[in-house]
């Protein structure tokens, strides 16, 4: 899925950034200016803000953004850890508070918990027509037997398990697989990607809606 992380400290946000990265597309702007405009442009699962921006901070920024109807989930990252900051943070209209320095591991496995509440999700494990995907652990299995996907296969197969019965366009795949410094986005790519799919997963695994998009059916 696809992050905005918005943090002004290079070494931090470098890092942050790069861990995230693992698991998810991640955008990195430096203030609360920069993360504005990119919500105006490209869809996000999850926004990982910092509370200590130049200019405009992040309280500021979430509340706003709140006031105007949008409910993206919001990870605040802050070096501010008292009871009463955090309270702050969540009336703001964060969804949770992580303090630095903090584990790697933790903010991942945070940001993945917000991204599945807000599908609609409690498990990080989707089960479909034997297909098992585990959002936490990037795994799958086919009738209990583990299959290799690429981090792009996985990305695809957790975007459409998540819209099990709903068509989901290419454009709409590629945005949110996708970040700013991709390098590999070719006209066929996604469906270079399917196909790797139904190879691996079963051929009736994505049904193709011819010039709307993917879906795997109920």
């Amino acid at each position: 899925m696809r992050v905005l992380l918005v943090e002004d400290d290079d070494m931090l946000g470098k890092a942050t950034a790069s861990g995230l990265a693992i698991a998810h597309a991640v955008d990195w702007v430096k203030s609360a200016e920069d993360a504005a405009l990119a919500i105006k442009t490209n869809p996000y699962a999850l926004i990982v803000l910092d509370i200590n921006l130049p200019g405009q901070s992040g309280l500021e920024f979430l509340a706003a953004l709140r006031r105007d109807g949008n409910d993206i989930p919001c990870l605040f990252l802050t070096a501010r850890d008292t009871v009463h900051n955090k309270i702050e943070g969540l009336n703001a209209g964060g969804d949770d508070y992580l303090v630095k320095p903090f584990d790697l591991d933790e903010l991942l496995a945070r940001a993945s918990a917000l991204i599945r509440r807000s599908q609609g999700r409690t498990s990080p494990v989707v089960r479909h027509h034997g297909i098992t995907l585990d959002t936490a652990a990037k795994t799958v299995e086919k009738d209990g037997k583990p299959v290799p996907l690429s981090g792009r296969e996985l990305a695809i197969a957790e975007i459409l398990l998540a819209n099990i019965g709903r068509v989901i366009s290419r454009a709409q795949i590629e945005s949110q697989i996708y970040d700013w410094n991709s390098e590999d986005i070719g006209s066929n790519t996604i469906e270079v990607h399917i196909s790797a799919l139904r190879r691996k997963l079963g051929k009736d695994f994505v049904k193709t809606i011819r010039n709307v998009g993917y879906t795997v059916e109920k």
